[in-house]
């Protein structure tokens, strides 16, 4: 078992990135090896093209961040009242996770706050009435009638990772900035009507880097560009809180996989080229579905949901390479990335300490990392 105290590191609160590079690939980017521990190399994402084979596939997690950050005031007293949307379980009840300085109950009222400028010109009062409590989340009915992506559209804000809202108010800058929306978004986030349970509530951040020209640098290179789709969970926050990483009870999340992809994907390995997953949530996606090599594969659509847990000593099936951002301590993330390296997490760590002596800018709009086999 991995004690979750070799998940700790210690990094300056000033390397916490509290905006996002700019442009989108002019981010410092750190190459390592997983078959050579002394490969360090300081380059930018703008370089990822020459740093990968022709032939090789570039898989993106394709899922839209909806705009699931909540803020409102309970009716009639004013108070202040935060929180996130997680899901809708019928149509016009939302499971939301709450918080406010005063205890919660059935039946009160929360006028959400549109963001400043609103998001849409058809912004209009959207209120949530209080239900029931489930377990540390509020079932909640929302009002005007109308789909939760719609509304969020009104009065959602983007879900930013709280230890950028907390980076940035100790640095004394406003916790919300009128690009939030757009660069907490990837270029190629899927933005026509799919399934709403394939909508994320927290970005797949290695994907912030990618820039239209840097997406036809890639495809000039000879490299395939392969989507699938994971909806990233609040689950994604929650630090490691027991005394292992195993019995830590880990959250689900849904993915979609097609057909037409496995089969490219499954060709690629075949022909010598290298999967490479940009970001964990699309390594997660890929780990669990069934081996490309497996002749059985890629038959049909894989839509399901993982619970899967990656840590070291997992055997990797379908992964060769993984582009990454920097990873909280006691993570989950931090562990999957761990099992990419024969070293574990001592050797993942001292790329970490390597990283912040340059001073890489760590988490969701930091710095990144490609580990190549």
């Amino acid at each position: 078992m991995l004690p979750t105290r070799a998940l700790e590191y210690d990094l300056p609160t000033e390397l916490i990135a509290t905006a996002p590079a700019t442009p989108r690939d002019s981010a410092r980017l750190l190459v390592v090896s997983r078959s050579d521990p002394a490969l360090r190399e300081l380059t930018t994402v703008r370089q990822l093209p020459g740093l990968l084979q022709p032939g090789d596939a570039v898989v993106v997690n394709n899922s839209r961040v909806l705009r699931a950050r909540l803020v409102g005031r309970k009716v009639p007293t004013g108070g202040r009242v935060e929180g996130l949307f997680l899901e809708e379980q019928a149509p016009g009840v939302w499971l939301t996770a709450l918080r406010a300085n005063s205890p919660l109950r059935p039946g009160l009222v929360v006028a959400l706050t549109p963001p400043c400028p609103p998001a849409s010109r058809e912004a209009s009062c959207v209120e949530l009435t209080l239900l029931e409590r489930r377990d540390r989340a509020w079932l909640v009915r929302a009002a005007p009638p109308h789909p939760a992506e719609t509304l969020l559209e009104q009065a959602g804000r983007p879900p930013l990772p709280p230890y950028i809202l907390s980076a940035r108010k100790k640095a004394g800058l406003s916790l919300e900035r009128d690009d939030d929306a757009q660069r907490y978004q990837t270029v190629y986030a899927r933005a026509e009507a799919v399934d709403a349970s394939l909508r994320s509530v927290a970005a797949p951040t290695a994907g912030l880097h990618f820039t239209p020209r840097l997406l036809d640098e890639l495809d000039a290179r000879g490299l395939a560009r392969v989507e699938t789709t994971l909806a990233v969970g609040p689950g994604t926050f929650l630090p490691v809180e027991t005394d292992t990483l195993e019995e830590h009870p880990m959250h689900a999340e849904r993915l979609r996989v097609g057909a037409a992809a496995q089969r490219r994907l499954a060709a690629i390995r075949k022909a010598g080229g290298r999967i490479v997953a940009v970001g964990t949530t699309t390594a997660r996606a890929l780990e669990s579905i069934p081996p490309l090599t497996d002749p059985r594969a890629s038959c049909s659509d894989i839509d399901t949901t993982t619970t899967l847990l990656i840590a070291p000593g997992h055997t990797w099936r379908n992964v060769d390479a993984l582009l990454t951002n920097f990873h909280l301590p006691r993570s989950t993330l931090l562990a999957m990335v761990a099992a990419l390296f024969p070293g574990g997490v001592e050797e993942l760590l001292a790329h970490y300490r390597f990283a912040i002596e340059r001073r890489l800018r760590f988490y969701s709009f930091g710095d990144a990392m490609l580990i190549l086999p």
